[in-house]
């Protein structure tokens, strides 16, 4: 499974970097601001594609639907706490004014701060759950992998459309 997860990543980052230059005009014009604003949306929505891929094996394990591994649960702390700190950065452009396909709320512009600190209440809970997952203990490590899923559900309570 940590194969597959570590296999799944790179072919993630390299699909968001497909995605992220598709959309990006040639070097010989500076991009517009609605190019400069799909590129944003489509850098964010692929990063929280990884997240929730992620998080997939995590939930897994909580819902005792897959056999649990704390090496797995790890890889997935590790991934998920780099993922979570890109997030502030992914959300400096405001791109609620161009006519993007988003299920980001415009409270995030609104209330940057909480937002950027619920973003880094995930990196907390992805690190604790890689000091955790170390341990092997299975009540632990499910612990703070729900800790993880709150952290997550927090921040889209707030700030992201319902679907």
């Amino acid at each position: 499974m940590k194969t597959l997860m570590k296999k799944g990543i790179i072919a993630g980052v390299a699909i968001a970097a497909v995605v992220a230059s598709a959309s990006v005009p040639s070097l010989a014009q500076a991009p517009s601001p609605e190019d400069r604003a799909k590129t944003a949306v489509d850098t964010r929505q692929s990063v929280f594609k990884l997240l929730g891929w992620n998080m997939g094996p995590l939930g897994g394990m909580l819902r005792n639907q897959v056999p649990f591994d704390a090496a797995t649960a790890k890889t997935a702390g590790e991934n998920m706490s780099a993922l979570g700190k890109m997030i502030p950065a992914l959300f400096e452009m405001d791109t609620r004014e161009f006519d993007v396909k988003t299920e980001a709320l415009d409270g995030i512009w609104g209330a940057k701060g909480d937002f950027d600190k619920k973003a880094m209440a995930l990196v907390t809970a992805a690190d604790n759950l890689v000091k955790v997952a170390d341990s092997g203990n299975e009540g632990a490590v499910k612990g703070a992998m729900a800790q993880v899923g709150k952290a997550c559900g927090s921040c889209h309570d707030d700030f992201r459309m319902d679907q």
